[in-house]
């Protein structure tokens, strides 16, 4: 098994030959305030000498829950020279998932920081476990406080040794059903991932080529394996500036502003990204722009500018399927986003689309090293040394989702051409049958309504009824269509999807729902996508009320 550089001995690195140049950029009160390498490092190796005074055993469990910020990223550092294991936590759970997770974790530390809602979740606090609240300017708690905790200590000295088969954190995963799971992984998984998704150039090229060093905008959780591989990884492995989101008000501001290299959006992000150049400019005369030589230049580059996008080498999407007319949409624009699949299982370590080899409609080609196979129900089955360890204290779960020679399970299920690009064509579990007694993938079906650029979110769902059906969420800029104008564009809509159906596929009804499905309201995982149970739970009452109508398209 090859060696690497872990994240603890990167950063020692940039500390030691980079200590007066900026690594992290925070927004506080629409001010920027910078760390250089030596100040994270010097208020890193304080925590890690606070938390090395508590006697804790050696790797120990010490949970985290904020949002993204500098401190995040010291924080994470702390716990690395400590000698303890990481457990993130989502910034927007719930009272009894924060209980969940700390308890099940056996954490007897969690830290507190940058929260919309700590008293929304406060109630599932376990007793006993020790609070340290973040620096005051990310907001005021009555518990501990870190920069009275380490006003008076004297930073830990010299460089923590951290081994390749010592646990790095256990990653909860957010889940679309049942209850999270704590994915387990070492530091041999995160050195493994990053190194070979950096060191083969058709990969990632990070840096700008006018500087030398990268860019990375943080404002995805960093509790989600994408955005701690890629944006915290990144910046670790590559010396490079990281910007984070002040709230979501300042959010386009601030990105414009960070102008990263390279930048990671959930689809949904690209969406309302779409939604809003079409707010300022409509399709038909986006089209006439386009189509004229010197003026189109001009466009794109405005747009890109915009965005914050004009400096960014690689535009990345991950975390669920995006619709392919997004990308082409967005590549006309000259703006091509790259569609990248993973999983927490693997580190999110298995399949990207290599830049100027997009492929419509595929994830595309393995990353360095991974193997993949598929089973005989189609589902894809990747094997790397970036997969986990095993889901922490639930040993039934980790052997089933390995096969006994080693590959992960991923539960979705896909074919790949002869290159290796990869189609994902849905989910294994996912499959419902209807009364007629056949399976419906909802997923593909799912994809194909999202092209149509009023409709943010889409369920089909069909258990029990002859055919299935759709619950429709409206992008917000739909609304100064009138119900009319949407009744009529969404029966073209569901009637040229099912054109592409097989017969027991198409949809019979679509709900258009009057609230917004949020991750607030518990209808969408923290990265953006569908929970379907909760939708179900939600909705399945007047399923037969529904399909008795005779209107196609319905408002709830």
């Amino acid at each position: 098994m090859a060696t690497y550089q872990n994240p603890l001995e990167m950063f020692y690195q940039w500390e030691r030959e980079l200590p007066e140049q900026v690594f992290m950029h925070q927004p506080v009160d629409g001010k920027w305030l910078t760390y250089t390498w030596k100040q994270a490092g010097d208020e890193a190796r304080r925590m890690a000498s606070v938390l090395a005074a508590m006697n804790l055993p050696a790797g120990s469990h010490i949970a985290l829950v904020s949002k993204n910020c500098a401190h995040w990223i010291i924080c994470d550092l702390a716990i690395m020279m400590a000698g303890h294991v990481s457990v993130p936590i989502y910034p927007n759970v719930g009272a009894d998932t924060l209980n969940y997770v700390v308890s099940h974790s056996e954490s007897p530390v969690l830290f507190v920081g940058k929260l919309d809602n700590w008293k929304g979740m406060a109630d599932g606090l376990p007793a006993g476990v020790r609070v340290i609240a973040f620096p005051s300017m990310y907001g005021k708690y009555d518990f501990e406080n870190w920069e009275t905790l380490i006003a008076n200590v004297q930073p830990m000295q010299g460089e923590t040794k951290r081994n390749p088969d010592d646990l790095f954190t256990i990653i909860y995963t957010s889940g679309t059903t049942g209850t999270p799971k704590g994915v387990i992984h070492n530091y041999h998984a995160f050195s493994y991932a990053t190194s070979n998704a950096l060191m083969h150039g058709d990969v990632l090229q990070i840096p700008d080529p006018a500087t030398g060093r990268g860019r990375f905008f943080s404002y995805l959780p960093l509790s989600h394996i994408a955005e701690r591989m890629l944006v915290e990884m990144g910046s670790l492995y590559t010396g490079s500036d990281l910007y984070f989101a002040e709230s979501l008000e300042t959010f386009a501001k601030n990105l414009a502003e960070a102008k990263p290299t390279v930048f990671l959006g959930v689809p949904r992000i690209w969406s309302k990204f779409q939604s809003g150049i079409l707010s300022k400019m409509p399709q038909k005369r986006l089209n006439i722009l386009l189509a004229i030589p010197i003026i189109s230049g001009i466009i794109k580059k405005k747009i890109a500018g915009g965005l914050g996008l004009d400096k960014a080498n690689h535009c990345l999407s991950g975390a669920s399927p995006i619709p392919p007319s997004l990308i082409s949409w967005f590549g006309k624009l000259g703006i091509q986003i790259q569609e990248a699949y993973g999983m927490t299982e693997n580190c999110a370590y298995s399949h990207i689309t290599r830049k100027d080899m997009v492929q419509l409609g595929s994830v595309g080609q393995p990353m360095p090293l991974v193997d993949v196979k598929f089973a005989d129900t189609g589902e894809i089955l990747v094997k790397s040394e970036a997969n986990m360890i095993g889901y922490y204290k639930n040993e039934n779960a980790t052997k089933e989702t390995f096969t006994p020679d080693g590959y992960l399970c991923t539960g979705d299920k896909g074919v790949a051409d002869k290159k290796g690009y990869l189609r994902i064509t849905g989910r294994v579990k996912e499959l419902f049958k209807t009364e007629k007694g056949k399976y419906v993938a909802p997923s593909p079906i799912e994809m194909l309504l999202q092209e149509n650029p009023d409709i943010e979110m889409a369920c089909v769902v069909g258990v029990g009824l002859p055919q299935p059906i759709v619950l429709l969420s409206l992008q917000p800029t739909a609304k100064s269509k009138s119900q009319e104008h949407l009744t009529h564009e969404m029966e073209h809509t569901i009637a040229e999807v099912n054109k592409k159906l097989e017969g027991h596929e198409r949809l019979k009804k679509a709900i258009i729902v009057k609230n917004s499905w949020t991750v607030e309201n518990n209808l969408l995982t923290p990265t953006m996508k569908i929970k379907r149970n909760p939708i179900e739970d939600l909705y399945k009452d007047r399923y037969e009320k529904w399909y008795a109508q005779k209107e196609v398209v319905i408002w709830e």
